[in-house]
């Protein structure tokens, strides 16, 4: 695409529908806004708007769209695919300072939002009048209009859903400045194509969120967890969809092993009880009845002893052990950031049935590629988190191991019915390799969409397809 050059006439203009200390020009734009958290991906704007309102966000997209200028939306940054990066310049608008919460309705169950506020807000603000929203997607600093963009999943996806599944409505600005809402307070809606359910996954390709109307549900009365060691990583991962299937339904379960364990202790310098056996599934339960808790844990934990091959159930029953536990499994993309100078991670998704045989070949490959992959995964979804680290390997054999890598892994998934990304999403770094999984048919229905919403392809450039 050929896009408009920034001048002199167009800072003045744009400049001119926000506040001087919300924007920036050029070389007084920082660093970090050239980047998102993983960091693989990186390109400066021209232009950084910090904007507080959706009638800024319509001016600066009507000039943008009139204009012929490129517009990439950022929330907190915390991506990890290069989805908030501007890729062809022109305006990085910032929605990080649109961060009210609007209106909690408790009859409707619903609670309206700017896009720019945080998910650990909206837990507190909603647990504290004994609601509840359930999306749980491990960084808590992201922004929801991000979650939103990316149909985030996180740890309590099984019984939960993901993002899309607790959006009720959406207002939007479009690629030409004009303001639409998608769906409201409604609990039904089949009133003609669902746009909203368009827009969330989107990544910030078809319109910019400016308010969203999030569901909620009464807050559970309890939650308790497990900690479960097995002998090997085969016997917990074939765990975890009998579990499912053995009509137990956890919030979670998670697979830990016991090299991310010790990066992840070291790393936040915490350590969990019980942390000396090769691999571990992490279940948690919640509900209203405590009796029925009790009894849904007790099934669990015999189960897990007598059928499973389990080697031990650990109550994790106080809050202190219950933060440990889930402080350390919460901080393991940290710890292998930490750990090496640079990472790139895959986002793979799996039928239940094959995480074992694909884990083995990410083994394997890490082997016959000579490189590093730790990994982690929410088991219970099929859900894998697989980072290549660097380790202060050379630039260019770094690259052609990553780029022979990824394909190599992907294509195994493939073959077992996986998807490129099961809730870090698309953005400009996985692009290749969900051309190779849908191919032309699917991506040319993509780019019909996209169209339709934005003719000009000024929305979020290079991104998704």
């Amino acid at each position: 695409m050929t896009y408009k050059k920034i001048d002199e006439k167009d800072i003045k203009v744009l400049s001119s529908y926000v506040d001087q200390e919300r924007f920036f020009v050029k070389d007084d734009i920082e660093k970090d806004y050239s980047h998102d958290e993983l960091g693989t991906v990186s390109a400066y704007p021209d232009i950084h708007i910090m904007v507080t309102s959706k009638e800024e966000i319509s001016k600066i997209m009507t000039y943008a769209y009139q204009n012929n200028i490129p517009v990439t939306v950022r929330g907190a940054g915390t991506g990890l695919v290069g989805a908030c990066v501007p890729i062809y310049g022109g305006i990085l608008l910032d929605t990080s300072r649109m961060n009210k919460i609007i209106e909690l309705d408790k009859t409707n169950l619903t609670l309206r939002v700017e896009p720019g506020v945080l998910l650990l807000d909206i837990y507190e603000h909603v647990e504290k009048e004994g609601l509840f929203y359930a999306p749980d997607p491990g960084e808590k600093t992201a922004t929801i209009g991000g979650n939103i963009s990316t149909n985030a999943g996180g740890m309590r996806a099984i019984k939960y859903g993901v993002t899309r599944d607790w959006v009720r409505g959406l207002e939007v600005v479009l690629p030409d400045g004009s303001i639409e809402k998608f769906g409201g307070k409604v609990v039904k809606n089949s009133t003609g194509y669902g746009l909203k359910d368009l827009i969330i996954g989107s990544e910030g390709t078809l319109a910019i969120i400016v308010e969203a109307t999030l569901k909620l549900i009464p807050k559970p009365l309890k939650t308790v967890s497990l900690l479960v060691p097995f002998e090997n990583r085969e016997d917990a991962i074939a765990a975890a969809p009998k579990l499912i299937m053995d009509h137990v339904l956890p919030v979670a379960v998670e697979f830990l092993e016991k090299q991310s364990l010790q990066y992840s202790e070291e790393f936040l310098g915490k350590k969990i009880p019980h942390n000396n056996f090769e691999a571990y599934l992490l279940l948690s339960y919640d509900g209203n009845n405590e009796k029925a808790i009790d009894e849904d844990i007790e099934k669990a934990s015999k189960l897990c002893l007598e059928k499973y091959n389990a080697i031990d159930v650990f109550l994790v029953d106080t809050e202190e052990r219950r933060s440990s536990v889930w402080n350390v499994r919460g901080g393991f993309l940290e710890a292998i950031k930490s750990s090496s100078d640079e990472i790139d991670e895959c986002d793979v998704v799996l039928p239940r049935s094959n995480i074992s045989e694909f884990l083995a070949y990410v083994r394997e490959l890490s082997e016959t590629l000579d490189i590093r992959i730790p990994y982690f995964g929410h088991v219970g979804d099929g859900n894998l988190h697989i980072y290549f680290c660097k380790d202060s390997m050379d630039e260019n054999l770094w690259k052609e191991k990553i780029e022979k890598g990824f394909h190599l892994m992907y294509q195994k998934a493939f073959s077992f019915g996986g998807l490129v990304s099961g809730e870090h999403g698309i953005g400009f770094a996985k692009k290749s390799y969900m051309k190779d999984l849908l191919g032309e048919k699917q991506l040319n229905i993509m780019k019909g969409i996209k169209a339709s919403f934005d003719p000009k392809h000024i929305l979020n450039p290079g991104k998704v397809i």
